[in-house]
């Protein structure tokens, strides 16, 4: 998977398409992401210990990486992704549209 945790996406399919967002959780071996504010659903909780009153609470779902793209903040752009060998053999990614290196986000 090209993208990562940390990594700006635009959503380009749905419900929420055209949104640019950070991406919050990275679900390799299902495809899936969850990125901050897309794809928002209630749940209902149980009263606990940590959450007394229980109610309803709205968080983001996961959606299907195929629908985000990594977005080029200088070129204002969304663009898809490769990867550069370095000589010393570090990969880094890169954006095809414009051939910015991505910036790794801090974890």
């Amino acid at each position: 998977m090209k993208i990562k945790t940390g990594d700006e996406v635009k959503v380009i399919s749905g419900h929420y398409k055209g949104t640019v967002s950070t991406v919050k959780a990275v679900f390799p071996k299902e495809n899936k992401v969850i990125v901050e504010g897309v794809n928002m659903v209630k749940k209902s909780l149980k009263p606990s210990q940590a959450n007394p009153e229980g109610g309803v609470v709205e968080k983001e779902a996961k959606i299907d990486a195929s629908n985000v793209m990594l977005y080029d903040k200088k070129a204002k752009a969304a663009s898809r992704v490769g990867w550069k060998v370095a000589e010393d053999g570090t990969k880094t990614r890169y954006f095809k549209k414009s051939g910015n290196e991505v910036k790794e986000a801090k974890k």
